[in-house]
């Protein structure tokens, strides 16, 4: 049975990320949890709670270095339950510390990451297959907008990310463009009458700008050395 206890943490701004404890398997382990609460949509290759959609919350779980269990997804399903999420929501894990995550905001774009990068390369390589390391790190974004995209926006602003991180890899000094496990979670508000949609969200639109300096911090401190 997975116990998770009480928030350590908040992070200060409207979208609070509680820092979430439990013990699973005599290890002690965290997770990160964003109650976005209704009027949200989002954007994720997350297992649990992927592609376009109403979302509540976004969990961010770290699951033990050798993970070995074949049901990801009824997985994290059981760790939002017992953290009390309710209704839909994305889910993602990684075998990184996510008590050790980077935080930025940028004229109301705000993005949280947690980042392992031991197991890390180009996405373009010779090696083919699906077969994944055994013992994933995996960089996971979780990016908020605070205004209604279109469809296609959404999916930009997946690419503005993506592009945001890899920018930030070269700039900490690592030759590389990511994890064979990375993930991206990007919410913004859900279209409304009276609500402006915005049709774009690549890095020279006014969100999209915001979205990737955002990105690009957080992805930095994620990945700087412990101090």
């Amino acid at each position: 049975m997975t116990a998770v206890l009480p928030p350590s943490t908040t992070t200060a701004g409207p979208h609070d990320v509680r820092l979430l404890t439990r013990s699973e398997d005599g290890e002690r382990l965290h997770a990160l949890l964003w109650r976005a609460g209704p009027g949200w949509r989002m954007i994720s290759s997350a297992v649990l709670g992927g592609g376009i959609g109403e979302r509540g919350w976004v969990l961010n779980a770290q699951v033990a270095h050798g993970y070995r269990r074949t049901d990801p997804e009824r997985h994290l399903a059981e760790l939002a339950t017992a953290a009390g999420a309710a209704g839909p929501g994305v889910g993602l894990m990684t075998a990184a510390d996510v008590s050790r995550h980077g935080r930025a905001a940028d004229g109301g774009a705000q993005a949280v990451v947690t980042a392992g990068i031991s197991v890390r390369g180009w996405a373009a390589t010779e090696a083919e297959g699906t077969v994944l390391p055994a013992q994933p790190g995996t960089i996971n974004i979780v990016a908020v907008l605070p205004v209604a995209l279109t469809d296609a926006a959404l999916v930009n602003a997946v690419a503005t990310a993506t592009e945001a991180k890899v920018q930030a890899l070269l700039d900490a000094g690592h030759d590389c463009s990511g994890t064979p496990t990375d993930a991206v979670c990007v919410a913004s508000r859900t279209p409304a009458p009276g609500i402006p949609l915005h049709p774009f969200a690549g890095p020279r639109s006014l969100w999209g700008a915001r979205l990737a300096r955002a990105v690009h911090r957080a992805v930095g401190e994620a990945v700087a050395p412990a101090r």
